[in-house]
C-alpha cells in the first residue's frame, strides 16, 4: 500500500467577500501532495494567493472548502487547540523577514517554541545549541539579532522554524529579503538542513534558480496548481 503523502491538500477553496460583487477566489479546489522528503517550490506572481495557500497548509487560516492533512490525519476542520498542538509539533514556518525578538540572544529566539512545546529549558537549550552550530552559528549563539548580519538572523530563523522536529516545512521567499550572493548562500543552508532532517517542505520563492534546486516545481494560478514553472 503507497504511504500517504506528508502534506496533502485537497480541493482547497479560500474565497473573500464571499457572495459579494467584489468576490474573489484566491484558491479554487487547489490540490497538492509532497511526499515525505520532498521538497518543492511554488512559483506563484504577486496576488496569487501563494501566502494564502501556505497559511492554510500551516493551519493558520482554514479553507472554505476542501481539507489539509498531514501524514494522512485531517487537521484543518479540528477546533482551534488541536490545530494549535499540530502547529507546534508538525510544522514548521519561514518567513521572508526573520521576525526574530529583539530583546533575546539567537540561542533564547530558537529555545522559545521548544520551552512553548513543552521542553525543558536544559533540553532546550541543547537543541537550540545543535542546530545553530549546523549552520555555523555556534559562536555568535548569545548575540542578539542587531548583533547579527541579515543572513546570519535568517540562519536563526531556520533554526527556529526546526527546533522541534517538525514533519513539513512551510516557507514564504525565506531568501526575498537578503542580496544575491547572501541568499544564495542561506538557501544552500536551508536545503543542507531540510535534507539531513528529511522534512517535507513546501517553499514560495519568484527565483528560478533556487526553484531550480528543489525536487519539483509547481505553480499556483487561477486558484488552482499545477506542474512546472511559470
Amino acid at each position: 500500500m503507497n504511504e500517504a503523502p506528508m502534506l496533502q491538500l485537497s480541493g482547497v477553496r479560500k474565497v473573500y467577500n464571499q457572495g459579494l460583487p467584489s468576490e474573489v477566489r484566491v484558491l479554487d479546489g487547489a490540490e497538492l501532495a509532497v511526499a515525505a522528503g520532498e521538497v518543492v517550490a511554488l512559483a506563484a506572481p504577486s496576488g496569487a494567493g501563494k501566502s494564502t495557500l501556505l497559511h492554510i497548509a500551516g493551519l493558520l487560516d482554514t479553507p472554505d472548502a476542501g481539507a489539509v492533512a498531514i501524514a494522512g490525519e485531517t487537521l484543518s476542520g479540528l477546533g482551534d487547540r488541536r490545530r494549535t498542538r499540530a502547529r507546534r509539533a508538525d510544522i514548521g514556518f519561514i518567513y521572508q523577514f526573520h521576525h526574530l525578538l529583539p530583546e533575546f540572544t539567537a540561542a533564547e529566539n530558537v529555545m522559545l517554541p521548544q520551552r512553548a512545546n513543552g521542553a525543558t529549558r536544559t533540553d532546550a537549550a541543547a537543541r537550540a545549541a545543535e542546530l545553530l552550530d549546523r549552520v555555523g552559528l555556534g559562536a555568535r549563539a548569545d548575540h542578539r539579532p542587531a548583533a547579527l548580519s541579515g543572513g546570519e538572523q535568517q540562519r536563526v530563523a531556520f533554526c527556529r522554524a526546526l527546533a522541534n522536529a517538525p514533519r513539513v516545512l512551510l516557507a514564504d521567499e525565506p531568501t526575498g529579503n537578503l542580496d544575491p550572493a547572501t541568499s544564495d548562500r542561506v538557501f544552500g543552508v536551508l536545503m543542507a538542513l531540510v535534507r539531513e532532517t528529511g522534512l517535507s517542505a513546501l517553499i514560495a520563492t519568484h527565483n528560478a534558480e533556487l526553484a531550480a534546486r528543489m525536487d519539483r516545481v509547481v505553480t499556483l494560478q487561477e486558484g488552482r496548481i499545477t506542474p512546472g514553472a511559470i
